[in-house]
Protein backbone atom coordinates (compact mmCIF):
# COMPACT_ATOMS: atom_id res chain seq x y z
CA UNK A 1 0.00 0.00 0.00
CA UNK A 2 1.32 3.71 -0.78
CA UNK A 3 -0.07 6.75 0.82
CA UNK A 4 0.07 10.11 -1.20
CA UNK A 5 -0.22 13.41 0.13
CA UNK A 6 0.03 16.40 -1.95
CA UNK A 7 0.73 20.19 -0.76
CA UNK A 8 1.91 23.46 -2.34
CA UNK A 9 -1.46 24.24 -4.17
CA UNK A 10 -3.19 27.72 -3.88
CA UNK A 11 -3.68 30.98 -5.45
CA UNK A 12 -1.69 32.40 -8.36
CA UNK A 13 -2.18 35.51 -10.60
CA UNK A 14 -1.58 34.58 -14.69
CA UNK A 15 2.40 33.87 -15.46
CA UNK A 16 3.45 33.09 -12.13
CA UNK A 17 4.65 29.98 -10.24
CA UNK A 18 3.65 27.36 -7.89
CA UNK A 19 5.76 24.01 -6.76
CA UNK A 20 3.47 21.49 -6.04
CA UNK A 21 4.53 18.56 -3.39
CA UNK A 22 3.49 15.03 -3.04
CA UNK A 23 4.89 13.03 -0.09
CA UNK A 24 4.60 8.90 -0.15
CA UNK A 25 4.74 6.54 2.54
CA UNK A 26 3.96 2.75 2.68
CA UNK A 27 5.65 0.99 0.15
CA UNK A 28 9.02 1.41 -1.56
CA UNK A 29 9.21 4.76 -3.54
CA UNK A 30 11.46 4.74 -5.63
CA UNK A 31 10.16 1.67 -7.06
CA UNK A 32 7.17 3.07 -8.50
CA UNK A 33 6.93 5.37 -11.48
CA UNK A 34 5.04 8.30 -10.54
CA UNK A 35 1.92 10.60 -12.25
CA UNK A 36 0.47 13.84 -11.79
CA UNK A 37 -3.09 14.45 -13.12
CA UNK A 38 -5.69 17.00 -12.93
CA UNK A 39 -8.78 17.88 -13.35
CA UNK A 40 -10.70 21.02 -13.35
CA UNK A 41 -15.21 21.47 -12.46
CA UNK A 42 -17.05 19.73 -14.82
CA UNK A 43 -14.09 17.79 -17.14
CA UNK A 44 -12.88 14.62 -16.41
CA UNK A 45 -8.87 14.05 -15.34
CA UNK A 46 -6.43 14.77 -16.90
CA UNK A 47 -2.83 13.47 -17.68
CA UNK A 48 -0.24 16.22 -17.05
CA UNK A 49 3.06 14.44 -16.26
CA UNK A 50 4.78 11.31 -15.54
CA UNK A 51 8.04 9.94 -14.28
CA UNK A 52 10.18 6.69 -14.30
CA UNK A 53 11.04 5.32 -10.47
CA UNK A 54 14.68 6.14 -11.68
CA UNK A 55 13.57 10.17 -11.89
CA UNK A 56 14.59 9.29 -15.85
CA UNK A 57 12.47 10.14 -19.28
CA UNK A 58 10.20 12.66 -17.20
CA UNK A 59 7.07 13.33 -20.10
CA UNK A 60 4.16 15.97 -20.34
CA UNK A 61 1.13 16.37 -21.70
CA UNK A 62 1.47 18.82 -24.39
CA UNK A 63 -0.75 21.60 -22.95
CA UNK A 64 1.96 21.88 -19.79
CA UNK A 65 5.26 21.19 -22.06
CA UNK A 66 7.56 23.79 -21.63
CA UNK A 67 6.25 25.39 -18.92
CA UNK A 68 5.76 22.09 -16.33
CA UNK A 69 8.79 20.50 -14.90
CA UNK A 70 8.55 16.79 -13.15
CA UNK A 71 11.08 15.82 -10.85
CA UNK A 72 11.44 13.15 -8.13
CA UNK A 73 13.69 12.66 -5.00
CA UNK A 74 13.87 9.31 -3.99
CA UNK A 75 15.70 10.06 -0.46
CA UNK A 76 12.81 12.38 0.71
CA UNK A 77 9.91 10.04 -1.18
CA UNK A 78 8.91 12.66 -2.68
CA UNK A 79 7.63 13.79 -5.98
CA UNK A 80 7.53 17.47 -7.36
CA UNK A 81 5.79 19.43 -9.77
CA UNK A 82 7.42 22.94 -10.60
CA UNK A 83 4.78 25.28 -12.59
CA UNK A 84 5.64 28.01 -14.51
CA UNK A 85 3.90 30.80 -16.61
CA UNK A 86 0.43 29.48 -15.42
CA UNK A 87 -2.47 30.13 -17.19
CA UNK A 88 -6.66 30.26 -16.24
CA UNK A 89 -6.83 27.17 -17.97
CA UNK A 90 -4.36 25.47 -15.28
CA UNK A 91 -6.70 25.74 -12.57
CA UNK A 92 -7.69 22.26 -11.39
CA UNK A 93 -7.55 19.80 -8.62
CA UNK A 94 -3.75 18.44 -9.06
CA UNK A 95 -3.33 14.82 -8.08
CA UNK A 96 -0.56 13.06 -7.81
CA UNK A 97 -0.76 8.84 -8.20
CA UNK A 98 1.52 6.23 -8.14
CA UNK A 99 1.73 2.96 -10.61
CA UNK A 100 3.10 0.17 -9.27
CA UNK A 101 2.85 -2.05 -11.98
CA UNK A 102 5.53 0.03 -14.23
CA UNK A 103 2.72 0.85 -17.30
CA UNK A 104 4.34 4.66 -17.42
CA UNK A 105 1.47 5.86 -19.12
CA UNK A 106 -0.87 8.88 -19.38
CA UNK A 107 -4.10 6.63 -18.63
CA UNK A 108 -5.12 7.40 -15.08
CA UNK A 109 -6.90 4.26 -15.60
CA UNK A 110 -3.62 2.36 -14.64
CA UNK A 111 -2.68 4.09 -11.44
CA UNK A 112 -2.57 1.87 -8.06
CA UNK A 113 -2.64 4.61 -5.48
CA UNK A 114 -3.77 8.41 -5.30
CA UNK A 115 -3.68 11.52 -3.23
CA UNK A 116 -6.07 13.51 -1.49
CA UNK A 117 -5.83 16.32 -4.13
CA UNK A 118 -4.78 19.85 -4.21
CA UNK A 119 -6.57 22.93 -5.46
CA UNK A 120 -4.63 25.19 -7.73
CA UNK A 121 -6.29 28.49 -9.07
CA UNK A 122 -4.76 30.67 -11.55
CA UNK A 123 -6.72 34.40 -11.87
CA UNK A 124 -6.53 36.79 -15.07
Amino acid sequence: QVQLVESGGGLVQAGGSLRLSCAASGRTFSTLDLGWFRQAPGKEREFVAAIRWSGASPYYADSVKGRFIMSRDNAKRTVYLQMNSLEPEDTAVYYCAADRRAFYCSNYGLYDYWGQGTQVTVFS
